[in-house]
């Protein structure tokens, strides 16, 4: 046909190896984790889908540029904004789910799970794209063109993974063993008052003999602006009883004065390492990060 243009067998071979790099990229850091997320076939097919689409696409762009395709380009442009879509869709998949949960997982830590899998389509993308640079560049046979571009891409995988990669509560505070107490149907964990529902005896006894929690105390002082935030403790509370389930009561309380946080519940399997570890990997939500040294920042430059 006239005016087709026809791709060598080295350019077939650079976009194959560049959306073979880039969809390698995405099931890497697609894995089942502590949150036990996505833990489910069909959730696992979709985002390797839509990360093979967007290492395709970072595979494409180059060739497109080089043979002036600005349709292409265009396409390209329009195809990268329907990435969005992925946050939208973990957005509404969990939104919907949270009524069937022990506890609520909340808006804040949906938003960070959404935001998560979103970005993580784009780096299959970079690392597609970079990895096409790196291939079509050097000077060299084919086969060392792509370990050339294997190399890289990993190289940038490994940087973007670590640059994203966010802290949890285990960073910035000390997770340890509560002591429960109930007196005059009263709940208190370390002389912090947690409720007064515990109306029944069957309900204090119940708590007395399996509830478990655990103080979070920060290492320093302004960390408490980060486990304050209602949507933190809230998805510690949930991450707590996603690990050891939920057979009756899930608090979390604050200490004003020292800034403590209560995680405490009645759960389903007893192993206080277990909710303590749990505790401590929950993320530090991006919505409750506050940089201390931007704080310090004096804005009129004197």
């Amino acid at each position: 046909m006239e005016g087709a243009q026809i791709l060598s067998t080295e350019d077939l071979s650079i976009i194959v190896g560049s959306i073979l790099v880039g969809t390698l990229s995405r099931i890497l850091i697609l894995k089942e984790d502590y949150r036990q997320y996505p833990s489910y076939p069909n959730g696992y097919l979709i985002h390797m889908i839509t990360g093979f689409v967007a290492a395709a696409l970072g595979a494409v762009a180059l060739p497109a540029l080089l043979s002036k395709n600005f349709v292409a380009v265009t396409f390209l442009t329009l195809a990268l904004q329907q990435f969005r879509d992925v946050r939208k869709m973990e957005k509404e998949s969990l939104s919907d789910l949270e009524h069937t949960e022990y506890t609520y997982r909340g808006a804040a830590y949906i938003d960070g799970i959404a935001k998560t899998f979103e970005s993580r389509n784009y780096i299959a993308f970079i690392t597609s794209f970079l990895s096409s640079i790196t291939m079509m560049v050097l000077p060299y046979a084919i086969w060392i063109k792509l370990i050339g571009g294997f190399l890289v891409g990993f190289a940038v995988l490994f940087l973007l993974k670590n640059f994203t990669k966010g802290k949890s509560i285990g960073d910035i505070a000390q997770v340890e063993r509560g002591t429960i107490e109930v007196k005059d149907s009263n709940l208190y964990v370390n002389g912090i008052f947690i409720s007064n529902i515990l109306g029944t005896e069957n309900a204090e006894k119940l708590f007395q003999e399996e509830g478990m929690a655990v103080i979070i105390t920060p290492n320093e002082n302004h960390y408490r602006i980060n486990l304050d935030n209602f949507g933190q403790r809230q998805a510690a509370l949930f991450e707590a009883t996603r690990a050891l389930g939920n057979k009756r009561y899930a608090f979390t309380r604050k200490d004003y004065e020292k800034g403590r946080v209560v995680i405490t519940l009645i759960p389903i399997k007893r192993d206080l390492d277990a909710l303590i570890e749990a505790v401590k990997k929950c993320p530090l939500l991006e919505s409750a990060k506050k940089s201390h040294a931007v704080m310090k920042t004096n804005l009129k430059g004197d």
